[in-house]
């Protein structure tokens, strides 16, 4: 009677099927447990934690023929329950995991212990692995930092990571700093039933058109900085540091080291021997290349105008360094007339003829004047004073 009952609560049509958590036994739920360091399991959160204090599992949710279904799940419930179902999934939300939660989560979806330390440290570039059933995707997200003027300290673009796992059943996302938040990515990918109906890859998809996107919009707003830069530069009554457009210069390296890597890995998820992939998400994939074609053009013209950018304003400040010295040497010039003619009027010979002159003072003075304002007058005349 109780297996019959059973069979009936599971077996429901596949339209507005409502799929309830059920009570596992203890071998299972022990499966999701890590020892701690006095070699005792930690008491199990309703997320599927350690219970260690803060649990990374931000969402666990499961879905089936493209619906959430209700309920709070377990990362161990939720995947027993989508491997029953012929079009169901898990997707586990995580937000900077501890080592210790995330080898729980992985004893229980089979995740490669290399994955899972790469998943925790963060400090990957743009790559994608396969191991066995489970394909690793790492991504580098970026955000544009807002500021009233750049400055040499301004934080002008700040970085990120979303790692995930992809398997036949399930969807594990990692996401380390706030540059992308992946709940609206839920919240809009729920709204699109014929797209969840293919899988953990749409998931995969709606996660990296997401990240995508928000290379284009700091792609435009660093064009804006540029623009003041090159402005500032070549306004005579400007100050273009160098020290702005080098600190510049840093912020978009940084950026280019997101978005360049990533070429690669949607070049492998858009090729026609890929057969993890859906056809169906295959097309959607070939979008985002398309996108981040884009933007890496975008990116590698900047970096040429930002060389640009720094060597005219190096030629400027050797300019003015010239400029400087053409004044110094015309000064020097007009200060040299009056030295010599005074040296020489000022030498002590008794048969000197100006020396007897009555007006030989005042025409010695009118003399030095004379030349000197004949020579500023040269000089500004050909752009040295």
């Amino acid at each position: 009677m109780t297996d019959r009952t059973e069979r009936d609560r599971t077996a429901a049509p596949t339209t507005g099927r409502v799929l309830r958590p059920r009570a596992w036994p203890s071998p299972v739920r022990a499966m999701t447990r890590i020892l701690n360091a006095d070699g005792s399991p930690p008491a199990p959160t309703p997320t599927g934690g350690t219970g260690t204090g803060r649990s990374a599992v931000v969402d666990c949710a499961l879905y089936v023929d493209g619906r959430r279904q209700p309920g709070d799940w377990t990362y161990a419930d939720a995947l027993a329950a989508a491997r029953r179902e012929d079009h169901g999934f898990v997707w586990i939300g995580l937000h900077q995991p501890e080592l210790a939660e995330m080898t729980a989560i992985a004893e229980t979806y089979g995740l490669h212990e290399l994955a899972v330390e790469d998943a925790v440290k963060a400090e990957q570039r743009p790559k994608l692995e396969r191991f066995g059933d489970v394909v690793f995707l790492v991504l580098r997200t970026a955000r544009y930092c807002e500021h009233a003027e750049l400055t040499e300290n301004s934080e002008v673009v700040e970085t990120g990571q979303v790692m995930l796992f992809i398997g036949p059943n399930f969807v594990i996302s990692v996401r380390h700093g706030d540059a992308c938040r992946l709940a609206p990515i839920r919240a809009d990918l729920e709204t699109k039933q014929d797209l969840l109906l293919q899988g953990p890859w749409a998931v995969a998809y709606g996660v990296t058109d997401r990240v995508v996107d928000l290379y284009l919009e700091v792609a435009e707003q660093i064009e804006d900085d540029l623009d003041v830069l090159e402005a500032e530069v070549f306004d005579r009554q400007g100050h273009g540091r160098i020290q702005r457009i080098y600190q510049m210069k840093r912020e978009l390296v940084e950026f280019k080291r997101a978005v360049v890597p990533l070429q690669r890995p949607l070049m492998t998820l858009t090729s026609q021997v890929n057969r993890d992939v859906p056809k169906e998400i295959r097309k959607y994939f070939r979008d985002v290349q398309d996108h981040l074609s884009r933007t890496v053009e975008q990116v590698n013209s900047y970096d040429d105008l930002l060389n640009s950018i720094l060597q005219a304003r190096l030629a400027q400040v050797t300019v003015d360094q010239n400029n400087d010295m053409r004044k110094i040497a015309a000064w020097a010039a007009i200060a040299a007339v009056w030295t010599s003619i005074a040296g020489v009027e000022g030498m002590n010979f008794d048969n000197m003829p100006e020396l007897k002159m009555t007006y030989g003072y005042p025409v010695a003075l009118a003399l030095m004047l004379g030349v000197s304002l004949a020579l500023y007058r040269w000089f500004r005349r050909n752009g040295w004073l």
